[in-house]
């Protein structure tokens, strides 16, 4: 039995509905409850949520799933207040012990004090940005991948809890160019690969 923590970062605030994150959310609920061997938890940033209730999500957590737009290239200010406040009610309760160092050798570790190790975590992020922005010479991301560059960050904290990137799904052009239909049948595929993964 694998345990699934899924997670809508999304939530609404300006222009932003948040309903294409809403559907990817309730399509991998919905996905994984299908399928034998798996138990599914769930939390919308954009709700109220209790803290220590939080925490228990990813101790127990196998796979933690992130769902999340991206705003001015960085995660919604609400997801990153969930984040900040839920690893702190982690710290050391199961999310992190300290940042890794000894103060014999502070030079050296840093960013291996998490307790987390053992569990994976997948990645999807929708932006307005097209997909050429990201991969073609002259254009704004400098040829750096979502991973590699806006994303960075986020994979490092990631790490630092102790996790691994079992792996990620980037939605494009999803203001001005969105085909809804064709993109959530990639997901499908996508879902069915992770699965495979995990069953492996």
């Amino acid at each position: 039995m694998k345990n699934i923590f899924v997670i809508n970062g999304g939530h609404p605030f300006g222009h932003s509905g948040g309903k294409f994150n809403e559907t990817l959310f309730k399509k991998t609920i919905s996905y994984f409850e299908s399928l034998e061997g798996f138990t599914i938890e769930a939390t919308q940033v954009g709700d109220v949520y209790d803290l220590k209730e939080e925490v228990k999500k990813f101790k127990k957590a196998d796979v933690v799933v992130y769902h999340t737009p991206v705003w001015w290239f960085q995660i919604p200010f609400g997801f990153k207040k969930y984040i900040d406040e839920v690893f702190t009610q982690g710290h050391e309760n199961g999310i992190y012990k300290n940042d890794g160092r000894s103060s014999k050798n502070p030079a050296i570790n840093y960013g291996t004090g998490g307790l987390m190790h053992g569990k994976k975590y997948i990645l999807t992020t929708s932006w307005n940005a097209p997909k050429t922005a990201f991969t073609l010479e002259n254009e704004f991301f400098d040829q750096k991948s979502v991973d590699e560059g806006a994303l960075f960050g986020f994979h490092k904290m990631n790490a630092f809890t102790g996790m691994k990137l079992l792996a990620t799904h980037h939605f494009h052009d999803m203001e001005k160019n969105a085909d809804v239909p064709k993109e959530l049948k990639e997901y499908d595929v996508f879902l069915c690969n992770v699965t495979k993964q995990l069953n492996q």
